[in-house]
């Protein structure tokens, strides 16, 4: 480990967030999510590794790191990295055809929904996710955390989500 990444690793700290690897070149090459940076970032360069690892590690001449609130939130930055950078060591992500999506509608009272065609739902798109479980764990915890609309809209009653206080009831209640 030569001096310059000596001294960066000393700066960063133990929160939780996402990390970008990065060549001689400027160009990223990695990206990766860590519930602490610190130890996460200093565990590529110590000790031994298998040989893609190895690989990856001898190319970083550089790092940069974005802390984040949540693991969820390191998790859901880390997906949107991958799709905006494209890095050639993060091979799980480079066809994102099938992969999971969630989507927070643009109806007049939103759902958050999963899908794997863009296609079919406008809103505001969050993924891909590397598999459905991932997914569906990442849309209960927001559907815990946001009472958005779940439902389609019922005639004249609420839905079991209202009665079981998972959603405000926008279909039926005047909301502000």
């Amino acid at each position: 480990m030569n001096e310059y990444i000596r001294n960066k690793l000393s700066l960063v700290p133990l929160e939780p967030g996402c990390y970008l690897m990065k060549d001689k070149d400027g160009k990223v090459i990695y990206v990766g999510k860590a519930k602490k940076l610190r130890n996460r970032l200093r565990s590529y360069f110590t000790g031994s590794h298998d040989a893609k690892t190895t690989r990856l590690v001898s190319e970083i001449a550089d790092f940069e790191y974005i802390i984040t609130s949540s693991e969820v939130e390191a998790f859901i930055l880390e997906l949107n990295l991958i799709k905006q950078y494209d890095p050639k060591y993060n091979v799980m992500l480079k066809d994102d055809k099938t992969y999971p999506y969630i989507v927070l509608t643009y109806e007049e009272h939103p759902r958050l929904i999963n899908t794997r065609n863009l296609n079919e739902v406008e809103g505001d798109v969050f993924g891909p996710y590397p598999n459905v479980q991932s997914a569906k764990e990442t849309k209960n915890l927001l559907d815990k955390l946001y009472p958005f609309r779940k439902c389609q809209p019922l005639a004249n009653k609420f839905c079991l989500y209202y009665h079981i206080k998972q959603c405000l009831g926008p279909c039926e209640l005047p909301i502000d």
